[in-house]
């Protein structure tokens, strides 16, 4: 696997490789990441993966000087799994000089959920994703090619899938399903926080999000609203502090207007701290 720093020995890594499929961690890998790297291989002539905790999406008080980096296990995880390139940008390589210009997503689907609770979160996600998209796919003579992210994070997910169709990428995006652990946990790069005892609660999320979920598709329903209200509740008699619980359109990710819209595809969407992690998860229906 070669491993690049910077933008001019990643393009001329993939220079005359062919088309790129490309995956971007902000590293911690686990068998969640590994799994989009093995799903992107066959989709590409080049296998890249990216490892770079970005900053400007991380607010002042969340984690990002603790953020774990575990750079050898994350190499020999991605040599195993046969990847091709390893971009690991330096903060200093991918902005050298501060960010001004910025990539500002669409605010009907950006500042809700996530967004909503954390403010310029997505800003940040589409400013270094748009930068990593032209370093990959753009100077290496390849013109294009394809992405793969993970529907755990189903609103970022929706939004570089916005990005790149209002810019008019060459870039297909490509979702990989949700890596989970026996018993149901969503894997994540944050699991590591947990206590042990957290641990074995964390798994509630997920539960919480497939009762929502019975309880929409249940004849004779309670309202929305209420159904939202109770598993917010529920969740937080459990001791969570819930961000949100909650029933979208898979389409654009706003509140299902009426009874018909609730027939249709839909996802439970959810974000509660257990102790001082704060875990997201979703589930399709």
């Amino acid at each position: 696997m070669i491993i690049a720093h910077t933008i001019p020995e990643l393009r001329a890594a993939l220079a005359g490789r062919g088309r790129p499929a490309f995956v971007p961690t902000m590293g911690n890998l686990h068998a969640g990441h590994i799994a989009l790297v093995r799903q992107a291989m066959p989709l590409g002539d080049v296998t890249v993966a990216s490892i770079f905790v970005n900053r400007l999406q991380f607010l002042p008080h969340e984690d990002f000087d603790s953020y774990p980096r575990t750079w050898d296990s994350d190499c020999a995880q991605l040599t195993a799994a046969g990847c091709d390139v390893l971009f690991a940008p330096r903060e200093a390589d991918l902005y050298p000089e501060p960010q001004t210009f910025k990539v500002a997503p669409d605010p009907a689907l950006a500042d809700l959920l996530e967004g909503h609770f954390r403010p310029g979160f997505f800003t940040g996600v589409c400013t270094v994703v748009m930068k990593l998209f032209s370093a990959v796919f753009f100077g290496s003579g390849a013109g294009g090619g394809t992405a793969v992210f993970g529907k755990k994070d189903y609103q970022q997910l929706m939004v570089i899938r916005r990005m790149v169709q209002q810019f008019a990428l060459p870039i297909g995006v490509v979702a990989g399903d949700t890596a989970r652990a026996d018993d149901g946990l969503a894997l994540s790069s944050r699991n590591g926080y947990l206590s042990a005892e957290d641990r074995q609660r964390a798994v509630q999320l997920s539960q919480a999000l497939g009762q929502l979920a019975q309880a929409v598709r249940a004849a004779g329903a309670d309202p929305l609203p209420a159904l939202e209200a109770r598993a917010l509740k529920d969740l937080g008699d459990l001791g969570w502090q819930p961000d949100y619980l909650t029933v979208r359109r898979r389409a654009d990710l706003q509140a299902p207007g009426d009874a018909a819209a609730l027939e249709g595809p839909l996802v439970a969407l959810g974000a509660a701290r257990l102790g001082s992690t704060r875990l997201i998860d979703n589930l399709e229906f």
